[in-house]
């Protein structure tokens, strides 16, 4: 559908009395919270597959993991802000024709329906069921993996990127011996470009951590994980760590467009092809006029901000559009990374500082503006550079190659 049959006349809408998110992760809350924020008024019901109180999930490849935390559940009155939770009850599908949401506890109706569901892990084929082979995506994921990692077992992470990083870093810091297997030829391969992730693949070895690359996964045996090659590698446990993706096999049949990526493809205003249905975080992608393509985006921030947009256009009577500069951080190796924007579409690559310590940054243009950076034990970059970003400040690239410049000094008018 595109985006001009979309529109609505919003002039001409009935105020939403009924509003149902369907999924009670960082989307679906902020969602919910955002409507009370922006004055909403009528029913908001918050829909969530897992029992557990909403909860956030980056402490579980850490804190939470680590046993250093109990839970990250939100810090949100949901009583007092006058939200429903209904939890432990997964949603089955919807019924545009009849505006109701249906859910393994039956029907639910709705004036305004978001669709929040996030994503879910890939798995291993060949894995499914074999005795001591976890994903970390859940709480109960992260609550059944730490006391394996209370036992100091040899584990074997399939998959380089970013939570496989995570989760190695958490194993060493229990004692764990930590293998890391990966298909392509560097960590992060789907994400940063060679040149970018070669430094980083340092920093397995700096934390005695096995890197293994061209490494694929043949067969996965209780306490063994058998590479094509071969190779048997022993495994106490096995970690999975090889992406994730939406989670809307539900909407099969429902008539809401889904992406070649299996998203809800979202307009600019996070509209979907339904009426009156939207859609919000690691389940949805939307077009980015900043960087001219449509963007699917599974990190915390995206999750944050897209609600509030939502709350905007369920309320407002005009319509606000999303186009953000996207932002993830991860902890890892005893580094902080942070990326900001997206790279894909840069013309120039800028660094800044040495990569073999413990602080540099990569910077992308553009036709001599920033458009995304990667910073390493950097935080001021990152938040410099995420402003220019958004401004669509011209950079010179002489300056901005100097580490001891700050970035908002090396702008072409510097």
């Amino acid at each position: 559908m595109s985006e001009q049959t979309r529109q609505r006349d919003t002039s001409a809408a009935a105020p939403a009395r009924r509003v149902v998110v369907a999924g009670a992760g960082m989307a679906g809350v902020q969602t919910a919270v955002a409507l009370r924020d922006q004055g909403f008024t009528g029913s908001v019901t918050l829909i969530g597959a897992e029992p557990h109180q909403p909860y956030d999930r980056p402490p579980l490849s850490k804190a939470v993991l680590l046993g250093t935390a109990e839970g990250s559940a939100f810090d949100v009155d949901f009583e007092a802000l006058g939200i429903e939770l209904r939890l432990g009850c997964e949603v089955l599908g919807v019924r545009p024709a009849d505006h109701e949401l249906d859910t393994e506890a039956g029907p639910v109706g709705y004036d305004v329906l978001v669709l929040a569901t996030g994503a879910e892990p890939i798995t291993l084929p060949g894995a499914e069921g074999v005795p001591g082979v976890h994903l970390l995506r859940t709480l109960d994921d992260a609550e059944r993996l730490r006391p394996v990692l209370a036992r100091q077992h040899d584990i074997v992470v399939v998959g380089a990127g970013w939570i496989g990083a995570e989760f190695a870093t958490a194993a060493r810091e229990a004692g764990c011996a930590v293998t890391v297997v990966e298909a392509a030829d560097r960590p992060l391969a789907g994400a940063l470009p060679a040149e970018v992730a070669a430094p980083m693949t340092e920093w397995y070895a700096d934390a005695g951590v096995a890197l293994r690359t061209h490494a694929r996964v043949a067969g996965v045996e209780p306490g063994v994980v058998v590479l094509d090659d071969g190779t048997r590698l022993p495994a106490g446990a096995v970690v999975v760590g090889i992406g994730a993706r939406p989670a809307t096999g539900w909407l099969a049949g429902s008539g809401v467009e889904l992406g070649p990526r299996g998203e809800v493809v979202a307009d600019a205003q996070l509209r979907t092809s339904l009426p009156d249905v939207y859609a919000v975080g690691d389940c949805a992608s939307f077009p980015s006029a900043r960087y001219g393509e449509r963007l699917l985006v599974h990190h915390w921030d995206n999750a944050l901000q897209g609600p509030r947009t939502v709350a905007a256009n369920i309320v407002g009577d005009t319509l606000a559009e999303y186009d953000p500069v996207p932002y993830f951080w991860s902890e890892q190796f005893g580094r902080f990374v942070q990326y900001a924007g997206h790279h894909t579409a840069a013309d120039r690559t800028v660094w800044r500082g040495d990569t073999s310590g413990p602080a540099w940054t990569v910077c992308w243009l553009r036709e001599g503006r920033l458009i995304a950076l990667l910073a390493v034990g950097r935080p001021r970059d990152l938040a410099q550079g995420r402003r220019l970003i958004e401004a669509g400040t011209a950079m010179d690239p002489e300056l901005l190659a100097d580490p001891a410049r700050p970035l908002k000094a090396a702008t072409a008018a510097a």
